[in-house]
């Protein structure tokens, strides 16, 4: 793991940690032995672990380059953010569009002492961090008015991160919580794990190495969480269909979409 971190920082490198997991998974270096441990426990359950890792940072890239191009959205507030990888929704984002501004929130201190990395900018745009819990709406955008302009749009990207929030009915008030503070024009794109007996069993067997739980949606919770909101073509289903580059790769249990608040 790199030793660019903050020195006093308790890492508890004997427990596997969520952000670092994500990073094993994605062939990061970010991580430490027992992490290490469950992502080849994980990947032995549930083969699809990488797929589906790797699935939803190229989501990522492709909605945010969509937003920031066709769409003309110039704000975005990634919420869970986890560690810093390659191609970060800034560096995507104001690749397209150089004025683009760029929030991001975790509360996670492992993911705090690497935010200096994620705090880079064109001299156009502006990225931020913000050290708040997903739970915490109001919290969450009084901290981000500092940097974006909540009067206007908004992307609101909740990436293979509303899982932590395992009660499924908490999650939709939340993420309507968050969208329905946004202004009109703002939208929403969000990842999450299609609930089948196999991914199931993996959560549990993730959840019982004392890291923070992950719970997979239903297709109707994950469509619960942007009711009042429009969902263009191609609408809810596996991330991999959403607009592909190139050959379309096999379906993975990573359902998502593009919603927006008219």
């Amino acid at each position: 793991m790199t030793d660019d971190i903050t020195p006093d920082l308790d890492l508890q490198p004997e427990k596997p940690h969520s952000a670092r997991f994500w990073n094993y998974l994605l062939g990061g270096t970010d991580n430490f032995e027992a992490d290490q441990r469950l992502g080849e426990q994980i990947k032995a359950e549930w083969p699809a672990a990488v797929d589906i890792a790797r699935a939803s940072r190229a989501f990522l890239g492709r909605t945010v380059r969509h937003l920031a191009g066709e769409a003309g959205v110039r704000q975005f507030l990634d919420i869970g953010s986890g560690l810093p990888t390659a191609d970060n929704t800034h560096e995507v984002a104001q690749s397209v569009a150089p004025d683009a501004r760029i929030v991001y929130v975790d509360h996670d201190p492992i993911v705090l002492s690497h935010a200096r990395a994620l705090l880079t900018s064109t001299p156009e745009g502006a990225t931020d961090y913000v050290d708040a819990d997903l739970t915490a709406p109001g919290t969450v955008l009084a901290h981000a008015a500092r940097t974006l302009d909540l009067g206007r749009p908004v992307a609101l990207l909740l990436l293979s991160t509303i899982g932590h929030v395992q009660d499924p009915i908490e999650a939709a008030r939340l993420v309507r919580g968050y969208m329905g503070r946004l202004a009109p024009g703002s939208c929403l794109v969000l990842c999450t794990t299609l609930a089948s007996p196999a991914v199931n069993a993996a959560n549990e067997s993730y959840a019982a190495s004392g890291t923070i739980p992950y719970v997979a949606s239903t297709a109707d919770e994950m469509l619960a969480m942007a009711s009042g909101l429009a969902i263009p073509p191609p609408g809810l289903g596996p991330i991999n269909r959403w607009y592909p580059e190139g050959t379309l790769d096999p379906d993975v249990d990573q359902w998502g979409f593009v919603a927006y608040k008219e």
